[in-house]
């Protein structure tokens, strides 16, 4: 995923493989961070109106799940909010690990998240 030292006008000719499905070569990126430039093909976008996107950028891999099953899911009211506003749009969000890279470090995190609720 990552294509350091690369300047915009480069990118705007690169074709890369896309990000989410790993099947499609495109040339729609975008940088999302320095030097990390993440490639999403058209028929991933047009997923992106129905699904939840979330990327890796630690592993790169992609996960999609319905907005609406999302959404009513959701038990944080804020979170729920948020994620509702966002039912129109097209969002692929970047996360920085998920529980495929690091499995140890998700559980730490979620035992640090129930330990900081307990008065």
């Amino acid at each position: 995923m990552n294509n350091a030292g690369k300047g915009a006008n480069d990118r705007e000719d690169a074709v890369g493989k896309c990000n989410i499905c790993n099947d499609v070569y495109t040339s729609t990126n975008v940088e999302v961070a320095d030097g990390i430039v993440i490639y999403v093909c058209a028929h991933c976008l047009e997923k992106a109106k129905d699904n939840f996107i979330w990327l890796c950028m630690s592993c790169g891999k992609a996960y999609l799940r319905p907005k609406k099953l999302v959404i009513n899911r959701v038990k944080d009211r804020e979170l729920k909010k948020a994620y509702m506003l966002c039912e129109d749009m097209q969002v692929i969000q970047g996360i920085e690990m998920c529980i495929s890279c690091s499995p140890e470090k998700m559980l730490d995190y979620m035992e640090e998240q129930h330990v900081a609720m307990e008065c």
